[in-house]
C-alpha cells in the first residue's frame, strides 16, 4: 500500500514539519499553544491543508467537549461537593496508609474517567494535603498513586483524557481518506472503552496496594500544608527559627525614601511583609511603594538579622504587634503554597515582572523546585510549570485570584462560602449530561453542553465563572494541532510510512506491530506530550493495520492508550503538577512508575484485542 506510494514535495514538507513539531515540543523554546499556534500558520502558508479545514479544530467535537468538561467539573468544585471527599476517604480508608491510599486514588481515579485529568489533580491536591494532616501520612505517599490512577482512570471514557477525546476526530479525518474499498470507521461511544479503563485503574490500583507502596519515597522531612503562623513555616521552610518584627524607619533613616523593592535588594534584608503608612495598613505592599518616614514595616527573619538590619539602615524594632498583628491572624491571611499548571500563564514569568504584590497581594517567599528551595533573589527567577511557589498573602486575596487557575492552590485555608446549597442541582446536570449522551442516541458534546448550560440557567456558576473554568492554553493547543493530524492523512505521509514500516515488519504479525506503535507513542508522549504523540500516532496507526489488513479501530485504541502511558515525564501535566508538592525526583517517578507502564501496555493491548 504505502510503499509504492511515491514521496512527493507535499509529503517532504509534512515530514519536516512532523521533525520542528518533536524539536519544538521537546526544547520547549516556546509554550506548548505558541509552539501548535505556529504550526498551524506554517501548515496554511503551504498549503498542505484545504482552508475550510485549517480552523476546523476550533469547532471539533474533541474542543467542544473538553470546554464543556471544564465547565461541568468546576460546578462539582463551586458546589463544595469536592470538600466532602477527604471525609468520604478517611470514612471509607480508617487509619491505615495501605487503604488511605487505595481509596483517594481509586476515588480520583474515577471521577477522572468524567473530568479532564488535570482539573481532578487541582481538586484533589487539598484533599490529599488535607487527609495528611488529619493522619500524620507524608504528602509524598499519596500523591503519586492518586495521579497514577487519575491517568488511569481518565480512559475509562472518551472525555476523561485528551488523547481518548481526539481519537473519535482523528478516526473522522481519517475516514475522509480511506482507500478504495475500505470500511469506514464507527465513532467509538462514550463508555465504549469501559472495560479497558476499568482494568487498567483496578491494575493500577491493586499494583500499589500489593508493590507500589514499597517503592514509594520515604521522605521524613515531607509535611502537608495547613494554614500555621508565617514564624512556624519560615522554620520549617529554612530550618531555622524566624520570627515577625515590627520596625519603625526614622526620619534619618537611609530606607526612607526608597521603594520596597530597593530596601529589599539591601544585602542581607530580612522578608518584607507589610507596610503601614499615615493612609494604610498593606499587606504585601507593591514593590514600587515608597517608604516614608514614620512608616511600619513588618519583616520576617531571626532576631539577630533583623536587630543587625535595623542598625545598619537606622530603624527602630518596636516591641510586639501592635500595629500590623491583624493582617496576621491566621484566619486571615498566612503561608500558602500552590503549584504552577504547565497551562498558567505565569510561566517563563518572574514575580516581579508579575508584579505580584501589586496585582494579587502576594508576597513571594521562596520556590521549590524538584527537591530544592529557591530562596535568595526569588523574585527574579523565572518560574516553571510545576514549580510549586511559597507566599503570604490575605486568605481574600487568595480567594479572589485562584479563579483564574494559573496556579492551584494545595493548601487547607478558609475559602470563601461555597453554594452548598447548589450541590444536589450540580450532581443532576453533571449525571444526567453523560445519561444523556448514554442513552438518548445526542451527540457527546450537545450532551455535555447541555449539562453546562444548566448549571448557568440554575446558578450554579456565574458565566464568568465558566469562562474562567475554561483553559484556554489547552483549547488553542488541541484546536491548532488537529490540522497536522488532517496534513499527515491527506497528503499521504500517513500511508507512505505505514506502507514502509508495514514492509520492514508486516512479517511479525499484528500483534508485534500493535506493541512497536504503542512504545512508540508512549515515548513520544514523554518527550512532547499525550496530545502531540496522539496527533502523530493515529494516522500512522490506522494506516499501518490497513497495510496488513488488520484492524484500523484497534490499532487506534492501543495507540491511543499508548500516548496516555506517561508516568514519568513533565509533559504529563498530571505528573508536572504532583512533582513540587510530592517532592519527586525523576529517579523516584522512574523506580515507582515504570513497573506500572510496563503494567499499562500489557493490560491495555490484551483487552483492546478482546473487547474489540
Amino acid at each position: 500500500m504505502g510503499a509504492g506510494l511515491v514521496l512527493n514535495l507535499d509529503m517532504l514538507l509534512v515530514l519536516a514539519i512532523l521533525a520542528l513539531t518533536v524539536w519544538l515540543f521537546v526544547s520547549e523554546w516556546w509554550p506548548g499553544d505558541v509552539a501548535a499556534l505556529m504550526l498551524l500558520v506554517l501548515i496554511g502558508l503551504m498549503g498542505l491543508v484545504p482552508l475550510n479545514q485549517l480552523f476546523s479544530g476550533f469547532a471539533s467535537n474533541a474542543v467542544m467537549s473538553i470546554m464543556a468538561v471544564m465547565i461541568l467539573g468546576a460546578g462539582l468544585d463551586r458546589t463544595g461537593l469536592m470538600t466532602r471527599a477527604a471525609d468520604l476517604i478517611l470514612y471509607l480508608a480508617g487509619d491505615t496508609e495501605r487503604r488511605l491510599v487505595l481509596a483517594l486514588s481509586a476515588v480520583a481515579g474515577t471521577i477522572s474517567g468524567f473530568m479532564q485529568n488535570p482539573a481532578v489533580v487541582a481538586l484533589f491536591l487539598p484533599v490529599a494535603s488535607q487527609i495528611a494532616a488529619r493522619t500524620g501520612y507524608p504528602l509524598s505517599r499519596l500523591l503519586l498513586p492518586m495521579a497514577a490512577c487519575i491517568v488511569l482512570g481518565g480512559t475509562m471514557t472518551t472525555v476523561g483524557n485528551s488523547p481518548m477525546i481526539l481519537l473519535n476526530d482523528l478516526i473522522e479525518s481519517s475516514n475522509k481518506n480511506l482507500p478504495q474499498g475500505a470500511q469506514t470507521l464507527a465513532n467509538l461511544p462514550l463508555f465504549a472503552v469501559l472495560p479497558v479503563g476499568l482494568a487498567l485503574l483496578i491494575a493500577g490500583l491493586l499494583y500499589f496496594y500489593f508493590f507500589g507502596l514499597k517503592r514509594l519515597p520515604v521522605n521524613e522531612t515531607d509535611e502537608s500544608v495547613t494554614p500555621r503562623t508565617t514564624e512556624a513555616y519560615f522554620e520549617r521552610l529554612y530550618g531555622r527559627s524566624g520570627e515577625r518584627y515590627e520596625l519603625r524607619v526614622y526620619p534619618d533613616s537611609s530606607i526612607a525614601g526608597l521603594s520596597i523593592a530597593e530596601a529589599e535588594s539591601v544585602a542581607d534584608a530580612p522578608l518584607l511583609l507589610a507596610l503601614k503608612t499615615d493612609e494604610e495598613t498593606r499587606l504585601a505592599p507593591p514593590a514600587d511603594t515608597r517608604i516614608g518616614a514614620g512608616c511600619v514595616l513588618t519583616v520576617l527573619g531571626d532576631a539577630e538579622q533583623v536587630e543587625r538590619y535595623a542598625q545598619q539602615q537606622g530603624m527602630g524594632v518596636l516591641p510586639g504587634h501592635h500595629h500590623t498583628g491583624d493582617l496576621f491572624d491566621s484566619q486571615v491571611a498566612g503561608v500558602s503554597e500552590a503549584v504552577l499548571p504547565p497551562n498558567s500563564s505565569w510561566i517563563g514569568q518572574s514575580a516581579q515582572a508579575l508584579r505580584l504584590r501589586k496585582r494579587y497581594g502576594m508576597s513571594l517567599l521562596a520556590i521549590q523546585r524538584t527537591n530544592a528551595v529557591l530562596s535568595e533573589q526569588v523574585r527574579a527567577i523565572q518560574l516553571q510549570a510545576g514549580d510549586t511557589l511559597i507566599f503570604h498573602c490575605s486568605w481574600k486575596d487568595l480567594n479572589e485570584h485562584m479563579s483564574q487557575r494559573d496556579f492551584v492552590v494545595i493548601t487547607d485555608y478558609p475559602k470563601e462560602p461555597q453554594r452548598l446549597q447548589k450541590q444536589g442541582v450540580a450532581t443532576v446536570f453533571f449525571i444526567g449530561a453523560f445519561l444523556l449522551g448514554l442513552f438518548a442516541h445526542v451527540p457527546l458534546p450537545i450532551a455535555l453542553f447541555a449539562g453546562a448550560v444548566g448549571m448557568l440557567a440554575t446558578g450554579v456558576l456565574s458565566i464568568e465563572e465558566a469562562y474562567r473554568a475554561i483553559s484556554w492554553k489547552t483549547i488553542f493547543s488541541l484546536a491548532c494541532l488537529i490540522p497536522l493530524s488532517i496534513a499527515i492523512d491527506q497528503t499521504g505521509t500517513a500511508a507512505w510510512i505505514a506502507g514502509w514500516g508495514a514492509e520492514l515488519l508486516g512479517s511479525l504479525g499484528p500483534i508485534p506491530l500493535q506493541l512497536i506503535l504503542v512504545l512508540l507513542a508512549t515515548l513520544a508522549a514523554m518527550a512532547m506530550g499525550q496530545v502531540g504523540a496522539t496527533v502523530l500516532m493515529v494516522p500512522i496507526a490506522i494506516n499501518t493495520a490497513l497495510a496488513v489488513n488488520a484492524d484500523p479501530k484497534v490499532f487506534a485504541l492501543v495507540v491511543t492508550l499508548g500516548a496516555s502511558n506517561n508516568f514519568i515525564t513533565n509533559s504529563n501535566p498530571v505528573i508536572a503538577m504532583i512533582s513540587g508538592p510530592g517532592n519527586y525526583q525523576t529517579k523516584d517517578l522512574m523506580r515507582v512508575t515504570w513497573p506500572l507502564s510496563l503494567l499499562f501496555i500489557a493490560v491495555s493491548m490484551v483487552l483492546v484485542n478482546l473487547v474489540f
